[in-house]
């Protein structure tokens, strides 16, 4: 069974960065796909950011504001957020795909595990 805590969440002000932290437990994920997902109140869940092992990938809202990462060594995958706004306010959870590629990097079905989620608040 694999487990992911994510971490690094929080209020942040528009304009400012936040880095989260997706920690994998339980098996051996370095060759897996991981992704970043978002939900607001009352929306549905977005897509964010995902990373296999040929490329990362962004939705439109986030690229060139948003960074993915992984460290195989640590068991853990890295979103680096900058010029945060209001709209970016969301719960965002990592998820692991049980593929070294991703088809449908944005569609949640495509990934096999979940993490319970950080919050995310940008705010004045």
């Amino acid at each position: 069974q694999l487990q992911l805590v994510e971490s690094g969440g929080g209020l942040v002000q528009p304009g400012g960065s936040l880095r989260l932290s997706c920690a994998a437990s339980g098996r051996t994920f370095s060759t897996y796909a991981m992704g970043w997902f978002r939900q607001a109140p009352g929306k549905e869940r977005e897509f964010v950011a995902a990373i296999d092992r040929r490329f990362t990938y962004y939705s439109d809202s986030v690229k060139g504001r948003f960074t993915i990462s992984r460290d195989n060594a640590k068991n853990t995958v890295y979103l680096q957020m900058n010029s945060l706004t209001p709209g970016d306010t969301a719960v965002y959870s990592c998820a692991v795909a049980l593929s070294f590629y991703l088809s449908h990097n944005d569609r949640p079905n495509e990934y096999d595990y979940w993490g319970q989620g950080t919050q995310v608040t940008v705010s004045s």
